[in-house]
């Protein structure tokens, strides 16, 4: 069979189940262990001499087919699920860093996972160093001798600032760091990463993967040889590892992925020059519209600019307050890629973790609000922003 499109194998994936039964979807494997036929057999498995199942934990049919699939998707040799995005994110540093290294961050990052970098990593011996990477010479000043990985997000939450990735993994290779991409707000279909050179790719699944907020999870991707290491070290001695029905609803999830996101695409770049016109906000943040420096990525390394939105409020924090709340159809909720429209205030929300200076750094104002546009009818979307914006006004 020729080369499927990647909206196809997010139905498909890299081959049909072969049930015995010819069940249309694959079976959900909700088991902890697995039977050996005989000791030998368990031995062998063991010592990795015979392929095989052994314990939930060290592997599973069902999370295997989101695994290879979420792999095809990304172009990359294999993958790793998490119980969390937050679990890839650890998943993907601890496995590669040790005492003494230097981990690169971009200073603009999902809140905890500016937690992790910035409050645990240095209980063990791991310095930090976080920066703009928008700036190459800011970036490359900041590498060491002892600097082993770059970490970054793009578009970066919640400011929608568009990294240059030929740019990272450039520099990368250049200094043999393993980079890392935290590519949820895009995922697989709208960005490969791989395609521009980066190691490692990082997903929440619990997001737009899954698309139904029902779950949480994550997935890594990159070389065979890299996720070996993955699954081997940390995933199975700390057990950051996902449950077969969880991966099985990312598994469901996936197959309206391609659909789900042009909608949310469409919907968000007519949310977005909606907002772009109101005299009560001083600034969108969303690369689809033409005012925004990412915007010239889009068509190179950007296929769309998603469905997230960021806007700063020309108003009060009260007023900020009060225009949240009036909002009825936009759930007040964190997280994104659901089905619903959600609302949030990063600065007390996804992002508390930082530090007022922390969060002035990052370029998160205490006016900024997220919007992660949902699937609902985008009239009705912006109409429940006009009576909030009337509420303040």
């Amino acid at each position: 069979m020729s080369k499927q499109h990647p909206d196809t194998q997010c139905i498909h994936g890299p081959h049909k189940a072969n049930d015995p039964h010819g069940a249309l979807t694959a079976p959900l494997y909700q088991t902890s262990t697995f039977s050996f036929s005989s000791a030998a057999q368990g031995a062998a498995r063991f010592a990795g001499e015979e392929p095989g199942f052994i314990y939930t934990r060290l592997g599973n049919p069902t999370t295997q087919e989101l695994e290879q699939k979420v792999a095809q998707l990304e172009s990359c040799e294999a993958a790793a699920a998490t119980a969390t995005g937050m679990g890839a994110v650890s998943a993907s540093v601890l496995s590669f860093l040790s005492q003494g290294d230097h981990l690169l961050a971009s200073s603009a990052l999902y809140g905890c996972t500016f937690a992790f970098f910035a409050h645990m990593l240095p209980r063990f011996g791991i310095e930090v160093t976080f920066v703009d990477m928008s700036d190459e010479q800011e970036l490359r000043t900041a590498i060491k001798s002892n600097t082993k990985m770059l970490f970054a997000e793009t578009p970066i939450n919640p400011t929608m600032t568009v990294l240059d990735l030929d740019l990272l993994a450039s520099i990368a290779k250049q200094h043999q760091l393993i980079s890392v991409i935290d590519n949820t707000f895009l995922t697989p279909l709208l960005q490969k990463p791989k395609d521009h050179g980066i190691d490692l790719i990082v997903h929440s699944a619990t997001k737009y993967l899954n698309g139904h907020g029902d779950v949480v999870a994550g997935l890594v991707c990159g070389s065979q040889e890299q996720i070996n290491i993955i699954k081997m070290t940390v995933l199975k001695d700390i057990g950051a590892t996902i449950s077969p029905h969880d991966a099985w609803l990312i598994n469901r999830g996936l197959k309206t992925l391609a659909v789900r996101l042009e909608r949310h695409c469409k919907s968000a770049q007519a949310v977005a020059e909606f907002l772009e016109q109101q005299p009560l906000v001083r600034r969108v943040y969303y690369p689809g519209l033409k005012s925004h420096p990412g915007n010239q990525f889009i068509g190179k390394q950007m296929k769309a600019a998603g469905g997230v939105i960021a806007f700063e409020l020309a108003a009060t924090l009260q007023q900020g307050e009060t225009f949240i709340n009036r909002t009825e159809l936009c759930t007040l909720a964190v997280s994104l890629g659901d089905a619903e429209t959600l609302i949030q205030h990063p600065a007390s929300m996804t992002h508390s973790p930082y530090s007022a200076e922390e969060r002035a750094a990052a370029g998160i104002s205490d006016g900024l609000i997220r919007l992660s546009v949902g699937l609902e009818d985008v009239n009705d979307i912006i109409n429940d922003l006009k009576v909030a914006f009337t509420s303040i006004s």
